[in-house]
C-alpha cells in the first residue's frame, strides 16, 4: 500500500490534530472555577480565555508562513513541544492573571504551528476534487480535539484538581509531535519565484476570491471562539437560575456533548457547498447564526432541554460553514503561497477568536453576569459581528464578480 495513500494521510493528520489539543479548551472548562477562585471580573476571564488566540495570532504569520520554505512536519513537532510546555506551566506556576495568560499564549502559539501547518502538510499531499473533502475532514477534527478538551478537563478537575487538568492536557501534544514526525514521509515544498517574502501578505490580499473567505472566517471565528469560551460559564449561570430540575450532567461535559456534534455539520455543510454552491451556503449559515445568536442569551431562562438544545442549535449553525471557508481559501490560493494564505487566512480568524472572550467579559461586566440581559447582550456581540462577517463576504463577492464580468465585456487593447 503506497505510504502516502489520501486515507492514511487523513486519517494520521486527523488523529494527531485531536490529540494536539487536549490544552485547548482546559481553560474555558474551568473558568468558573478559576474566576471564583482568583476574584476575577468577566472582563479579565475573558481576556485569559483570548489571550490563548492571542498567542496563536502572534505566531501563527510565522509559523505557516514557514511551511512555504521547510518541511511542515517539522514546524508540526516544534509546536507540539510549545503547546505541551504552555499546559504543563499553567498546571505548575499559574497563581494569578499574569503567570495564567503567559501559559495561555504559550500554548496558542503551539496550536499555531499544528493546526494551519497541519493543514498545510494535507493539502501538499492531496490534490484534485478530493481535496475540499479532505479538508473538511481536516477541519473537523478541530471540533473532535475541543470536545476532547473539554471533556478531559472536567474529569479530571473533578477527580484531583484543577492543576492535574491542565498537567494532564500536556500530554496529547507530544504524541500527536511523534505522530506526525514519524508517520508522514519528508516532503519539502516547492520552490517559485512568485513565493512571497515570509510575513508579506500583500500578494494574499490583492486575490479578492481569498479575500471574501479570509474575512467571513474572521468572523466565523468571532462567533465560535466566543461561544466556547463562555459556554460553561453560560451553563453554569442558567443552572443558578433554578428553573425546573437541573442539568444531570456537569457544565463541562454538556458543552463537551455539544461541541462534538461540530465535525459532522462541518462536513454536512462543506458536502452541501459542493451541491447548492459554496458562497450562497457560507452566506446561508452565517445569516442563521447571526439571528440564533440575537436569541440564544434569553434561553437560560427555560427548563435545561429547551436551554440546551437552543445553545447547541445556535453551535450547529455556526459551524456549518467551518470547512467552506478554509476549504474555500485553500483552492484560492496560489500554490507557491498555500502558507502564506493559510497564515494570513488563521491570523485573521484567531484574531477575532482572541477579541470575541474578551468583548463578551466586558459586556457581562457592565451588563451584569448574573442577569439574563446581561448574557443576552453578550450573545448578541457575537450576532453583531456575524452580520458585519456576513457584509463583508457579500461586498468582496460580489467586487469579485463585477470584476470578471468586466473582464468578460472589454475587449482586448490593440
Amino acid at each position: 500500500m503506497n505510504p502516502e495513500s489520501r486515507g492514511r494521510v487523513v486519517a494520521l493528520l486527523c488523529s494527531a490534530e485531536v490529540l494536539s489539543m487536549t490544552g485547548f479548551a482546559a481553560y474555558p472548562a474551568l473558568l468558573p472555577t478559576l474566576q471564583s477562585s482568583w476574584r476575577l471580573t468577566s472582563a479579565q476571564a475573558g481576556f485569559l480565555s483570548g489571550v490563548y488566540f492571542g498567542g496563536y495570532m502572534a505566531a501563527v504569520p510565522v509559523l505557516a508562513s514557514l511551511t512555504d520554505r521547510v518541511d511542515p512536519r517539522r514546524v508540526y513537532f516544534v509546536a507540539t513541544l510549545l503547546s505541551a510546555l504552555g499546559s504543563a506551566g499553567f498546571a505548575l506556576f499559574a497563581r494569578g492573571i499574569v503567570p495564567a495568560a503567559l501559559c495561555q499564549a504559550i500554548a496558542g502559539a503551539g496550536l499555531a504551528g499544528t493546526y494551519m501547518p497541519g493543514l498545510k502538510a494535507l493539502v501538499d499531499r492531496i490534490e484534485g476534487p478530493r481535496q475540499s473533502r479532505s479538508v473538511a475532514f481536516y477541519t473537523s477534527s478541530f471540533g473532535i480535539g475541543g470536545s476532547l478538551s473539554l471533556w478531559l478537563a472536567g474529569r479530571v478537575a473533578e477527580a484531583a484538581g484543577w492543576r492535574a487538568a491542565f498537567g494532564a492536557a500536556a500530554v496529547g501534544p507530544i504524541l500527536a509531535g511523534w505522530i506526525v514526525l514519524l508517520g508522514l514521509a519528508p516532503r519539502l515544498p516547492a520552490r517559485s519565484g512568485a513565493a512571497s517574502h515570509l510575513l508579506d501578505f500583500r500578494p494574499v490580499l490583492r486575490n479578492r476570491t481569498a479575500g471574501a473567505y479570509i474575512a467571513g472566517y474572521a468572523a466565523h471565528c468571532w462567533e465560535l471562539f466566543g461561544l466556547r469560551s463562555w459556554i460553561v460559564a453560560f451553563f453554569v449561570f442558567a443552572g443558578s437560575l433554578g428553573s425546573g430540575p437541573a442539568m444531570p450532567w456537569s457544565a463541562a461535559s454538556a458543552a463537551a456533548a455539544i461541541n462534538l456534534l461540530g465535525p459532522g455539520m462541518s462536513i454536512l455543510g462543506n458536502e452541501l457547498a459542493g451541491r447548492a454552491g459554496r458562497r450562497r451556503v457560507i452566506a446561508g449559515f452565517m445569516a442563521m447564526s447571526a439571528a440564533a445568536g440575537v436569541a440564544v442569551g434569553f434561553t437560560a431562562l427555560l427548563p435545561w432541554p429547551l436551554m440546551l438544545g437552543a445553545v447547541a442549535l445556535y453551535f450547529l449553525v455556526i459551524v456549518g460553514d467551518s470547512a467552506s471557508l478554509t476549504a474555500g481559501v485553500v483552492a484560492a490560493a496560489h500554490a507557491e503561497q498555500r502558507g502564506t494564505t493559510i497564515a494570513a487566512h488563521s491570523f485573521l480568524g484567531f484574531g477575532a477568536g482572541f477579541l470575541a472572550p474578551l468583548a463578551m467579559g466586558l459586556v457581562l461586566d457592565r451588563a451584569g453576569a448574573a442577569s439574563t440581559t446581561g448574557w443576552a447582550l453578550a450573545f448578541a456581540s457575537l450576532a453583531a459581528a456575524g452580520v458585519a462577517g456576513l457584509v463583508a463576504f457579500t461586498l468582496l463577492g460580489r467586487q469579485l464578480r463585477e470584476s470578471r464580468r468586466s473582464c468578460r465585456t472589454t475587449p482586448p487593447l490593440r
